[in-house]
């Protein structure tokens, strides 16, 4: 049977640690917060040339196709665990071997923009 947590036990900088830690992984995982419309318009304008209009991607810039968001394999890659960060991650840093670039490291779409985009992004998932 498990016990409780003794946090007088713990000690002040362990507590604080799993504090901290807590909300690192809270805000990490964190879902978009973005509004698909505003995606919609964005991802016409920057996405579509690698992406395609219906997200089906499959365009192969580098060593690998970019992802069909329309196929549920994809939202189930391993790799993709949670995709919200995964995409955060490829539209603010790029991925230099597959061609994806950093848009918002270049300072091409804001932190917002980001957000509207992943929201737009997993529309696309629900449309067949």
């Amino acid at each position: 049977m498990l016990q409780p947590l003794n946090f007088r036990a713990l000690g002040a900088a362990t507590l604080l640690a799993l504090v901290v830690l807590g909300a690192g992984l809270a805000q990490a995982a964190a879902p978009a917060k973005g509004n698909p419309a505003a995606g919609k318009t964005i991802f016409a304008t920057k996405c579509v040339a690698c992406h395609k209009a219906d997200g089906s991607g499959g365009v192969k810039l580098t060593g690998n196709p970019t992802p069909n968001w329309k196929d549920p394999k994809v939202w189930a890659d391993p790799v993709r665990k949670n995709p919200d960060v995964f995409m955060r991650d490829c539209i603010q840093n790029g991925k230099i071997k597959s061609g994806m670039v950093a848009w918002g490291k270049t300072g091409q779409l804001k932190p917002q923009q980001i957000e509207d985009l992943i929201a737009y992004i997993h529309t696309l998932a629900k449309k067949k």
